[in-house]
């Protein structure tokens, strides 16, 4: 603990706690004393840990993905609520790829006239990180037709008038979301309508090898074997993280040549940084909790913070950012309790601050486990609340949301989320189009309050 909180220390004088990149002495005191010069402190073990299992998260999904048969520059159209990764939104149709660009060849993005619903295309890296969207509020008036996505530098002849969005890596993870609102049938036709069709023949990038883990056990000293190939398969386009990238190849170099370091760096991890995560959890890194509910101080465009990173990649893969959505996680009631099946929850939003004034798209709400983040099974198969549930409103215009094995005797069907009973559970929810507090950080959702 003393020596975490000297590490949070140094970071807050960077103003990232526990997410910039200060330099650590490389010399480790022994317990008798002895101080062996070279070899990687603890603290930069675990630091260097939590900052490769960010992009070791990435390399799992695609490894992932490609196993179930994705194939280069083609669409995965999902049905809605298919989707298989941690909190899941389930307001909106998935579409997903894999794009490869390279000098010659640029991949076109064929996207659909939808002016009646939320739309975005969105292009993250290999360490899930937002590259770019395309939508209304980035391309006003013209949201719609082809866009090139081209390497940055690419010489490539395209059609005249096309937009060109330029990308600073050869290969991009795609997900292009398409919100169902009342009519899903005509989501899920605009959602087929999304097209794409390489203009050459790019070079397609080779997949790395890294550990497939489940995410409720992540990986030890493996995870170190398999820096090589992690970091060697996508560069960080972070500045001032050339440290942690230097550690993690030093500490690898170190775990292949020595049977005993490989050892010692196993226990660190189990020991440090597994726990370290663990309790960098509870504030998403460097967010603020209020009111029991998590709020996160960076989401899709992360900067120095790999702590934030590493933890949104695991709880939350392909963020997007905040200008599109932003996050809040609830994980406890107000009198500091975790949130549990036993227990009948509810919230209310005041009639001058309902969910809706925060949101120019849409709201939602989801109950997930506390282990793999899905949707908990239910009767009544209703795994959200939102307007499409049809929330009624109190007398004074308020609107109260309940979460409950069994629907409160008091509480309307539509403002009721089942839980399954002795589950314990967090909530997360979902602004799209962010607005108000919510847009600049001075907004909470109510606290959750146990019923009796």
């Amino acid at each position: 603990m003393k020596r975490l909180q000297h590490t949070t220390r140094l970071l807050l004088l960077c103003g990232l706690a526990l997410g910039g990149a200060p330099v650590f002495g490389s010399a480790v005191a022994l317990a008798d004393g002895e101080v062996r010069a070279g070899r990687a402190s603890d603290e930069e073990i675990s630091e260097a840990y939590i900052y490769l299992l960010g992009r070791l998260l990435i390399t799992r999904q695609q490894q992932l993905d490609f196993q179930e048969g994705f194939k280069w520059n083609e669409l995965v159209h999902r049905k809605p609520g298919a989707v298989d990764w941690p909190n899941p939104n389930l307001d909106v149709a998935y579409s997903e790829a894999w794009v490869a660009v390279d000098d010659s060849s640029c991949t076109i993005v064929t996207v659909p006239v939808i002016s009646d619903r939320y739309f975005t295309v969105q292009f993250l890296n290999g360490w899930g990180e937002t590259l770019a969207n395309i939508n209304e509020r980035l391309f006003p008036g013209k949201a719609s037709g082809d866009f090139a996505v081209c390497l940055r530098g690419a010489k490539v002849e395209l059609p005249e008038n096309i937009k060109r969005i330029d990308l600073p890596v050869g290969h991009a993870r795609v997900l292009s979301r398409v919100a169902l609102g009342s009519d899903p049938e005509r989501a899920v036709e605009l959602q087929h309508q999304f097209k794409l069709r390489v203009t050459g023949t790019p070079k397609l990038p080779e997949i790395a090898k890294t550990p497939i883990f489940d995410l409720d056990k992540p990986p030890g000293v493996e995870a170190f074997e398999a820096a090589g190939a992690a970091l060697d398969g996508e560069p960080d386009l972070s500045v001032g993280l050339e440290k942690r990238q230097a550690d993690v190849r030093k500490i690898a170099a170190a775990v292949k040549d020595s049977v005993k370091e490989h050892a010692r760096v196993d226990g660190v991890i189990k020991a440090n940084a597994v726990a370290e995560i663990g309790k960098a959890g509870q504030t998403i890194g460097h967010g603020v909790v209020e009111n029991g509910w998590a709020r996160p101080g960076v989401v899709g465009e992360y900067g120095l913070d790999y702590l934030a990173r590493t933890l949104i990649n695991s709880g939350g893969i392909w963020a997007n950012i905040k200008p599109e959505v932003l996050y809040y996680r609830g994980g406890k009631d107000d009198s500091g309790s975790d949130l549990n099946g036993d227990h009948a929850y509810k919230m209310t939003f005041p009639k001058d601050a309902l969910p809706s004034r925060f949101a120019k798209y849409f709201w939602s709400v989801i109950a997930v486990d506390n282990l793999h983040y899905r949707v908990l099974p239910n009767p009544k198969n209703r795994f959200l609340l939102n307007e499409q549930t049809h929330p009624e409103f109190g007398q004074d215009g308020s609107l109260t949301l309940y979460f409950a094995t069994d629907k409160p005797a008091d509480a309307p069907d539509g403002n009721w989320l089942p839980i399954p009973k002795g589950q314990a559970f967090r909530l997360t929810f979902r602004f799209y189009g962010p607005q108000d507090g919510v847009a600049n950080g001075t907004y909470w959702p109510p606290a959750l309050v146990k019923l009796k």
